[in-house]
C-alpha cells in the first residue's frame, strides 16, 4: 500500500507540472495562430473618397467609393469602387481595376473578384497582364498570387517583342516567364506564322515548344511537325517524329530535322525523303544536310535517287547524292559520288560518279562507267545519256568506247572505237554509230541461229543496226578491212578485241541489287 501511494504522488506532481506550464503554452498558441493568420490574409484600406456599410449586403461588407486603394501583403489594389468583406477576406472591385503585384507585374481589368484567403483573383472585361517580357490581353483571367500563374480559357493574345501569340486557352507562369497555350494556337512573327494545337513559349529564351500537330508557314516554305521547338530569336528549329518541310515543288521528310532559318542551314536524320514533284525525282537516305541559301542538299547513308514516270522508274545508289536548286528553289541537277549503281528495267549501270541535269534530262557517267541494255554491255571513259519525254533517246560514249554482247556461253560480239553514239526507239537501242578507229567482231548466224562464221572488220567509221538487242547489220562509211573466218580457223585469242572486259557479275539485277558493293575507284576532283 505504501508503494502504491508513492506512485500516486508522483503522477500528481507530473499533472501539476503539465497544467502549470504546458496548457498555458498551448492556449497561447491557439490564440496567437488565428491572429497571425488574420494578419497575413487581411486586406487593408489605404484610401477611398467615401466609406460606408450597406445593410442591404451585410454588416461585414464595406462599400468603398472613389479612388479606392487597398493592400494585401505587398500587393496594391486600385479601382473606382469596391466591396470589401472583412469576414471572408474577399474583395469585389469595379472600374479601372489595377493590381500592382510588384515592381514588374501589373494586371488591369473592368471588374475583379478576389479571394484574400486563397490569394486568387478573377478579372473580367478588357483584361491586361503586363510584365517586362510580355503583355497578355483577354476578357477573363484567373490569377494566383501564391503560384504566380495566370490562366484564361476564353481566348487570349500575348505580345512579346516581335512575336504575337493567340490561343483559346493559356497559362502564364509569371515567375518562370513561360506561357502554356492550348487549342487554336497561332504564333506570328516577321519570319513566319505557326499554327499549333499545344505550344509552350519561354519569353526569356524566346523559344517555342510544339506539342501535337503543328504547321509553320514561312516566306518560302511550310513545316509540318508534331514535336519540336523553335527559337524565335536565332531562328533555330528542331523537330522530331517525322517532320516535313515543303517549298514549291520540293518536300523534305525525316525522323528528325535541325534547321536554322536565319542562316538557311540544317541537318536531317533517319528515313529521309527529298521529293521533287516537278522533275519526278525522289531522293532517300539516312543523313542529310541542307544549305537553303546556297540551294544545295546533301544526302548520304544508303542514299538512293529515284526518277519515276508512268512507264518505269530508275533507282540509283551512291555513297553521297547532291541536289542543286535554282533561285526559284527548283531542282536543276543531281550529282552522285562514288560506288554509283543504278537499275531500270531496260537500262542498268555503274560508275564512280554521275551527274543528272534536269534542264535537258541528260545523265553523265564518269570514271570507268559501264552500261547494260538488254544483251549489250557498253563501256568508255565517260558516257552521256539523253532522255526525252521520260524515254531513252540516245547515248554517247567518249574515248575507248566498247560494246559487247554475249552470243553464246564463251563467244561475244564486239564493237570498239574512239567515240560512239547509240540511238533508242521505245527504250531499245536500234542503231550505233562508231566514230574513229572502228573495230568489230561479229558472230554471223542464219535464221535458224546456225553459225555461218566470225566476221572481223576495221574501218574509220561504222554504223551498226540492232534489233531486239542483237546486232543485225554492220555498215562501213569508208573502205574497211573485213574478213569472215570459219570458227575453227580463228584462235581464241583472236576472238576478242584489245581492252575487252566482260563485267556481267557487276550488273545490277534489281532495284535492291544497287546496294551491292563492287570494285571502287576514287576520283580526285568534283564534278562541275
Amino acid at each position: 500500500m505504501h508503494l502504491f501511494l508513492q506512485k500516486v504522488l508522483v503522477l500528481h506532481k507530473r499533472y501539476q507540472t503539465f497544467v502549470r506550464y504546458f496548457l498555458p503554452a498551448v492556449a497561447a498558441f491557439l490564440l496567437v495562430t488565428p491572429a497571425f493568420a488574420q494578419k497575413k490574409t487581411r486586406i487593408h484600406i489605404i484610401h477611398a473618397d467615401h466609406y460606408r456599410y450597406n445593410a442591404r449586403f451585410s454588416k461585414d461588407i464595406q462599400q468603398l467609393i472613389g479612388h479606392v486603394k487597398l493592400k494585401q501583403d505587398s500587393t496594391l489594389f486600385l479601382c473606382d469602387s469596391a466591396f470589401l468583406n472583412d469576414k471572408t477576406k474577399s474583395l469585389d472591385a469595379f472600374g479601372q481595376v489595377h493590381i500592382d503585384v510588384n515592381d514588374t507585374l501589373s494586371l488591369y481589368g473592368n471588374r475583379l473578384h478576389y479571394d484574400g484567403k486563397q490569394r486568387i483573383g478573377e478579372l473580367f472585361g478588357n483584361v491586361r497582364l503586363e510584365d517586362p517580357k510580355a503583355v497578355l490581353t483577354t476578357e477573363h483571367l484567373v490569377f494566383n498570387r501564391i503560384t504566380g500563374i495566370a490562366y484564361y480559357d476564353g481566348g487570349g493574345t500575348i505580345v512579346s517583342d516581335s512575336n504575337v501569340l493567340k490561343s483559346r486557352r493559356g497559362d502564364y507562369d509569371t515567375k518562370a516567364k513561360i506561357f502554356y497555350f492550348k487549342k487554336d494556337v497561332v504564333l506570328t512573327n516577321p519570319d513566319q506564322v505557326t499554327y499549333a494545337d499545344t505550344l509552350i513559349y519561354n519569353t526569356i529564351t524566346k523559344t517555342a515548344y510544339f506539342r501535337g500537330p503543328t504547321v509553320i508557314k514561312g516566306n518560302k516554305s511550310i513545316i509540318k511537325c508534331v514535336d519540336g521547338w523553335y527559337n524565335t530569336d536565332n531562328g533555330e528549329v528542331q523537330m522530331r517524329k517525322r517532320p516535313e518541310i515543303s517549298g514549291g515543288e520540293q518536300q523534305l521528310t525525316a525522323d528528325s530535322i535541325h534547321y536554322n532559318n536565319h542562316i538557311g542551314f540544317g541537318r536531317a536524320f533517319g528515313h529521309i525523303r527529298v521529293l521533287d514533284t516537278l522533275h519526278n525525282l525522289l531522293v532517300k537516305g539516312h543523313v542529310a544536310e541542307i544549305w537553303n541559301n546556297k540551294g544545295v542538299t546533301f544526302v548520304t547513308d544508303s542514299a538512293v535517287g529515284i526518277t519515276y514516270d508512268q512507264q518505269d522508274s530508275m533507282f540509283l545508289h551512291a555513297d553521297t547524292l547532291w541536289i542543286y536548286f535554282d533561285r526559284q528553289h527548283q531542282a536543276k541537277k543531281m550529282l552522285a559520288y562514288h560506288s554509283v549503281r543504278f537499275y531500270r528495267l531496260d537500262l542498268q549501270g555503274k560508275c564512280d560518279s554521275l551527274a543528272y541535269a534536269m534542264s535537258d534530262s541528260t545523265i553523265r557517267l564518269y570514271h570507268a562507267p559501264v552500261l547494260w541494255t538488254g544483251k549489250n554491255q557498253l563501256t568508255s571513259d565517260s558516257i552521256f545519256i539523253a532522255v526525252h519525254n521520260n524515254q531513252l533517246d540516245s547515248l554517247t560514249l567518249f574515248n575507248t568506247a566498247f560494246i559487247i554482247s554475249l552470243d553464246s556461253i564463251d563467244n561475244y560480239n564486239q564493237i570498239k572505237g574512239r567515240n560512239m553514239v547509240g540511238y533508242f526507239r521505245n527504250n531499245q537501242i536500234y542503231r550505233v554509230k562508231v566514230d574513229g578507229n572502228a573495230q568489230s567482231i561479229y558472230w554471223v548466224r542464219d535464221d535458224q541461229k546456225r553459225l555461218i562464221g566470225i566476221n572481223k572488220a576495221e574501218a574509220s567509221y561504222m554504223t551498226i543496226g540492232v534489233k531486239n538487242n542483237e546486232i543485225k547489220t554492220i555498215n562501213y562509211i569508208e573502205k574497211a578491212s573485213e574478213t569472215m573466218y570459219p570458227e575453227k580457223d580463228l584462235p581464241k585469242d583472236g576472238r576478242i578485241l584489245k581492252g575487252f572486259s566482260w563485267q556481267a557479275t557487276s550488273r545490277p539485277l534489281s532495284k535492291y541489287d544497287i546496294f551491292r558493293k563492287t570494285k571502287k575507284k576514287k576520283i580526285s576532283s568534283r564534278l562541275e
